[in-house]
């Protein structure tokens, strides 16, 4: 499946390329492409994040009203969610669709011969066996990538093949090789720019959403509420704040874990991958402090 969308994708990251010729640039483009495709996802999340804080304090006036009839306070529960038009699984297509792009770019990246240039797979497997025959390093996990520094060579001793040239491919951005990995050329200090710069966006992309949804956890808990059949102020009990604190917790663990397992692969990836996610992150938080402002 990933390697389908790969495919798809690899036609428009192409596009761009025959356009710019620099692959670091094309790659720049193509994230802003698939954040503007995207866009429309990325409103509904942010409305039912703001939705869900509303609901939280809901939620709570239902737990403690109906805290002796777990039945009833289910199908409460469930109207709640129904009358405010959402799903308790309405996170999971966001969370989907990030895991989704995250492995499908992956396989871009890692193979662009296949997916980029369209290089048939036989050409490529002759391409590594020349190398190795001739006693140049070939890696197992990314030979396309091998295959490409290794191009004016093969150029020389394949000057008739018709998909030689597909193997040119300007991997230079500002100075960094966007082909080298980072576990692979520990001695080079610029394999390291992108993906700590990819952090540093990662850590405060994540303070952002934690502050937000605080700021209106905040703002909710100050609204006072009152059962309407016997007039008195509804105030949750210790085990449903703590019920509460633990969810908060998931929730915060939870969007440590993309990013965590994304700096782990940026550092055994080319780094045409850490700068998509780079590019990604930053337009992130510009969305999202645009559409905080926009949404009500």
């Amino acid at each position: 499946m990933f390697e389908f969308f790969a495919n798809i994708f690899g036609y428009l990251l192409q596009f761009l390329y025959q356009l710019i010729n620099n692959y670091g640039i094309a790659i720049i483009l193509f994230t802003v492409i698939i954040k503007l495709l995207l866009l429309p996802l990325s409103i509904k999340q942010q409305r039912t994040l703001k939705k869900s804080t509303e609901l939280q304090e809901k939620m709570k006036v239902i737990q403690f009203k109906y805290k002796t009839d777990p039945e009833k306070m289910n199908q409460e529960m469930m109207n709640l969610y129904k009358s405010e038009n959402m799903s308790p699984f309405s996170g999971c297509l966001t969370a989907i669709v990030q895991l989704l792009l995250l492995l499908s770019v992956f396989y871009l990246v890692r193979s662009p011969l296949t997916f980029m240039q369209k290089v048939p797979q036989e050409s490529i497997n002759h391409y590594v066996q020349q190398l190795q025959e001739n006693g140049k390093a070939v890696s197992q996990v990314y030979p396309e990538i091998d295959v490409i520094r290794e191009a004016n060579w093969l150029k020389e001793n394949n000057p008739e093949d018709e998909n030689i040239e597909k193997l040119d491919i300007e991997m230079n951005f500002l100075g960094l090789d966007l082909s080298k990995i980072p576990q692979q050329n520990m001695t080079d200090y610029t394999v390291y720019i992108i993906p700590i710069l990819y952090i540093l966006s990662s850590f405060i992309s994540i303070r952002m959403t934690t502050t937000m949804q605080s700021k209106n956890m905040k703002k909710e808990e100050k609204e006072v509420k009152i059962d309407g059949t016997t007039g008195k102020e509804l105030v949750p009990t210790e085990n449903e704040n703590n019920e509460m604190d633990a969810v908060m917790q998931t929730n915060k663990m939870m969007s440590w874990m993309m990013p965590i397992m994304s700096i782990s692969i940026a550092f055994i990836a080319p780094l045409g991958l850490a700068l998509y996610w780079l590019i990604s992150n930053i337009l992130m938080i510009l969305e999202r402090l645009i559409l905080n402002k926009v949404i009500k």
